[in-house]
């Protein structure tokens, strides 16, 4: 057994350590990242929260720096409840009367479409959602789920494509934004993320400082990220005061001539 395996009470685990997760100490997020796992069982070492509260409202309360989990009781917005899988939406829903009727689609047949995209869970995978900042951490996370700058996104995307070239890839939709935070990496293990001010309801419910990003890391990826983000340069030469000299330096050391100016462009 690996000596960073601690088993716990109940049949959740931590392969990933403090240590492992520490260098995300030294981006100095505005708040917390936040651990996501979605469970069949009822946890027995974290508390169940007592509020009742959207989806994407749960992110904020971890993010204040609480740690519980939520069963189907605590919902009160139908959307979670349908991508969790927990419940089937109300017929004006599917059927786009809802979105049209408020505005985020022109007619019904638009807003109906919206459920084509949509990635949800299957009927009976999971029953319980546990949340928990990282230094409140007992479980191994399907997701981390971090609320960025741009300047850090660009690093934690970088950290995704250095050793692989993935594309970096966003994917969202103008409502039920939820899925694609939480279900959408955690079905395809593909990171995801958005812009705050974007998705209509966290946009209704004022969650997040808007022009940041949700940044969702699906455990696939998680551990290899760590490592990178240990090994690659934050910052890179061409984005140091002398970049340009260095982009110069380097096309001559390969043998090629960096394009001309134009004189007559100013």
């Amino acid at each position: 057994m690996r000596k960073d395996v601690r088993i716990l009470k109940g049949p959740l685990h931590m392969t990933l350590t403090k240590e492992d997760f520490s260098i995300l100490d030294e981006f100095a997020f505005d708040v917390p990242p936040v651990a996501v796992k979605f469970l069949p069982r009822r946890p027995d070492h974290i508390e169940r929260s007592a509020e009742k509260m959207a989806l994407c409202e749960m992110l904020k309360k971890a993010q204040q720096g609480n740690a519980f989990f939520v069963d189907a009781e605590n919902h009160v917005c139908e959307a979670g409840l349908y991508v969790l899988g927990q419940a089937d939406t109300p017929e004006p829903f599917i059927s786009g009367e809802f979105g049209a009727g408020l505005r985020i689609f022109e007619e019904p047949r638009s807003a109906s479409r919206l459920y084509l995209h949509i990635p949800k869970l299957g009927r009976g995978v999971i029953h319980y959602v546990a949340f928990s900042p990282l230094d409140k951490l007992s479980f191994d996370p399907d997701l981390l789920i971090i609320l960025a700058n741009t300047d850090q996104t660009e690093i934690l995307l970088r950290a995704m494509s250095y050793r692989t070239g993935e594309m970096w890839e966003s994917k969202f939709t103008a409502a039920i934004g939820c899925a694609w935070t939480y279900i959408y990496p955690y079905l395809t293990g593909k990171l995801n993320y958005s812009l705050t001010g974007l998705g209509h309801g966290m946009k209704r419910r004022k969650l997040f400082r808007e022009g940041m990003q949700l940044v969702s890391i699906p455990f696939d990826l998680l551990p290899s990220m760590l490592q990178t983000l240990q090994k690659m340069p934050w910052v890179l030469p061409a984005y140091q005061p002398d970049g340009m000299e260095f982009v110069g330096k380097l096309l001559s050391d390969l043998g090629v001539s960096p394009p001309k100016k134009d004189k007559g462009r100013r």
